[in-house]
């Protein structure tokens, strides 16, 4: 039985990859585990489930050799964080606490060799999307050839997805009302907004 923290929607799930990209991509490997921070991006499926991450290693990466031999890993993927403190809540009674959102990913990895361009191209559109005079691939010139050659792409296809998103969900409501009124307008308030929208 899932708690209130564990039922978060796969549009949420997107968002949060979107907003906050860099996981920790680990592996169990031959010399104990391994474990890198990668910016990644996330396929969905026509319900807008999670089916696959896409990203890139540079192949100089002990994990690559690791992940060629057994490819099963787990991309750690952490949003928006804050100590919750009992001095914003009325109730003296009530004690500290820290509310986060975070996905728990198990993905098998598959390399794709001859697909860097295309996975470089699309991580600058997504992250340069929006930008005032935006950088794209062809204003580095020759040096992109050459530093292309040293990573490689992977998609990660998805076989478990473990979220949990704690955010007020299990408060009374005047308590959830005292810490939004003190998480200011920053994402943490927001996202507790999101997560709580027919109570706050």
């Amino acid at each position: 039985m899932t708690t209130p923290f564990e039922r978060v929607a796969n549009a949420e799930l997107v968002d949060l990859i979107e907003s906050y990209p860099l996981a920790w991509v680990v592996c169990n490997g031959t010399h104990g585990f391994a474990a890198t921070p990668l910016p990644m991006m996330v396929d969905t499926d026509a319900t807008g489930a999670l089916v696959r991450l896409v990203g890139h290693f540079a192949k100089s990466n002990p994990q690559v050799a690791e992940l060629e031999r057994s490819p099963r890993a787990l991309f750690l993927f952490q949003g928006p964080h804050a100590y919750i403190s009992p001095s914003w809540i009325s109730d003296r009674t009530w004690g500290p606490t820290w509310n986060y959102a975070v996905i728990r990913i198990e993905a098998d990895v598959r390399f794709l060799p001859d697909r860097a361009d295309e996975v470089l191209a699309r991580l600058v559109r997504k992250m340069e999307r929006g930008r005032e005079r935006a950088w794209s691939i062809p204003d580095m010139g020759e040096r992109y050839r050459e530093l292309r050659t040293r990573i490689i792409a992977f998609e990660a296809d998805i076989r478990a997805v473990r979220p949990r998103f704690k955010l007020g969900q299990d408060e009374r409501p005047e308590v959830l009302g005292e810490i939004l009124a003190h998480t200011g307008d920053d994402e943490l308030n927001g996202w507790t907004r999101r997560m709580n929208e027919r109570r706050a």
